[in-house]
């Protein structure tokens, strides 16, 4: 498969979401450009709810498949889409190249519940893994090779493979209705075919460790990247609380909203991911994914403070 996080140094990765005008197309193909060249495993890059940004998300994805050495990989949703929708649409990406995803169910519109819309064909991110893994299969025709000195006899071809990757959720998806509710939809993603699970946003290191010993005491055996972003405003943690449902990271709140200056509060965000990404790496973690927000700076700078960038050699562990 193409995304490898079994060889040193340490993996890492990016993900970045379509620009919505011209001049900020230009200015995210420049930060790309910063992020490729520091060797990432894969750039990922979201999709819009209700298809609102796919065009775009396309158009990214094949800029950095031409451009860079970079592995691409796309963000889906099933929400709202019918199944030939769906089916079209995966079908697109890989005719463009495109062989790693993001298989994700995806949130309501905004202000809709799930009691009053259309939630489409596809009931669960487990069931657009199968979809995305058995339309690859269909474009890949039966070949057989050729056995060299034993006349007649032919051995059957290994048809090109997908990674797809996951969402999992480090304190619970905020629909679930038991505790271990996310760690069963796990393992259904993993036995669809999931080969690598990406977690949302967490503010403390043993929120990630201890979901990854109840993840491995339940059988999930995947890689489960831990997701991280550097918070540098008080306004961007407000959002994102509001976006992935986490609690409050008290201490980080706090610690922003007492400094005054903005060069202050950018050092704070980024003081503390290095510092969960030294704690998750030292806890196991098979590598680092960082939410970039469409700048390089801040996250390589967390990346080097980390030492991540640095670090030539390390073995890696299966976490």
């Amino acid at each position: 498969m193409s995304i490898d996080l079994s060889a040193p140094p340490i993996p890492f990765s990016f993900e970045v979401y379509p620009p919505r005008t011209e001049a900020a197309t230009a200015s995210l193909h420049e930060t790309i450009r910063h992020l490729a060249a520091a060797g990432p495993r894969f750039i990922s890059v979201t999709y819009g709810a209700g298809g609102s940004t796919g065009g775009k998300s396309l158009e990214l994805l094949t800029h950095i498949l031409r451009e860079t050495h970079v592995e691409p990989l796309a963000h889906l949703t099933c929400v709202g889409s019918t199944y030939a929708t769906t089916n079209a649409l995966i079908r697109e990406f890989l005719d463009a190249g495109i062989r790693s995803f993001l298989a994700l169910r995806g949130d309501p519109p905004a202000g809709a519940s799930e009691d009053d819309v259309y939630l489409g064909d596809l009931e669960s991110a487990a069931q657009l893994v199968q979809l995305i893994d058995r339309v690859q299969a269909e474009r890949s025709p039966y070949s057989e090779v050729l056995l060299p000195g034993v006349p007649g006899a032919a051995q059957v071809a290994r048809r090109p493979e997908v990674d797809i990757a996951v969402a999992a959720f480090p304190n619970g998806h905020p629909r679930s209705r038991h505790p271990n509710e996310h760690i069963d939809a796990l393992l259904a993603k993993q036995a669809a075919g999931a080969t690598l699970a990406i977690t949302q946003l967490f503010f403390h290191a043993d929120d990630y460790l201890t979901f990854i010993e109840r993840s491995r005491r339940a059988g999930v055996t995947i890689p489960i990247l831990p997701g991280l972003m550097p918070i540098t405003s008080p306004s961007r943690l407000k959002r994102v609380l509001e976006l992935s449902g986490e609690p409050l990271p008290s201490d980080l709140a706090v610690a922003l909203e007492v400094e005054p200056t903005t060069s202050g509060q950018k050092r704070i965000g980024i003081d503390h991911a290095a510092a969960l990404a030294r704690e998750v790496l030292a806890g196991g973690a098979p590598g680092i994914h960082m939410y970039a927000f469409n700048n390089h700076d801040t996250v390589l700078t967390v990346l080097r403070e980390a030492g991540v960038i640095a670090e030539a050699e390390r073995g890696l562990p299966s976490a």
